[in-house]
């Protein structure tokens, strides 16, 4: 729970920054928003929450 907290703030702050630095505007931002949205919703979102999952665990066993 708090890594899919942590990644949904991590990219509203991203699309926020894109936005403000208007490489991309308010308009395609919400369609993405949207699309992210709906997109949850789809059979497909628990392999998704698993990539990322896998993912984040792999960046986690790194040590520098």
């Amino acid at each position: 729970m708090a890594l899919s907290i942590s990644v949904v703030l991590l990219l509203g702050v991203v699309v926020v920054l894109l936005i403000r630095s208007k490489t991309v505007k308010a308009g395609p931002a919400i369609v993405c928003v949207l699309f992210g949205f709906f997109l949850a919703s789809t059979s497909i979102a628990p392999s998704i929450n698993r990539f990322v999952a896998s993912i984040a665990g792999a960046v986690g066993r790194i040590r520098f």
